[in-house]
């Protein structure tokens, strides 16, 4: 039996699919670099979601003016539990040579 994620209904959709795109936009191959040297120049791990958000790591990739915390925080408890893990799995995906990079980025401790 393989594991199957349940799916659960997003609430606030219009604010979760902003918010995706912007970590879609900061993550995609052409500004992932630039991501994480915005992380790595405010000494913030990549996996701190909420560190991220904190320090506008997310904002230069929002097209919309409004903060990417702004967003999150404006989404359900289960919204934003969903968007946690939507965020974790791509950072996941970068490339490993980036990853290697940046890694005291990725380190737990």
């Amino acid at each position: 039996m393989a594991f199957q994620q349940a799916a659960i209904k997003v609430e606030r959709e219009q604010e979760f699919q902003e918010l995706k795109g912007t970590i879609e936009r900061a993550l995609s191959t052409g500004q992932v670099e630039r991501f994480l040297k915005r992380l790595d120049s405010r000494s913030v791990r990549v996996r701190d979601f909420d560190a991220v958000l904190a320090s506008g790591g997310l904002d230069a990739s929002n097209g919309s003016g409004k903060t990417a915390k702004d967003v999150y925080s404006a989404l359900t408890v289960s919204d934003q539990a969903q968007m946690r893990e939507f965020y974790l799995f791509r950072i996941e995906e970068v490339e490993p040579k980036l990853r290697a990079k940046f890694h005291k980025l990725y380190q737990y401790y």
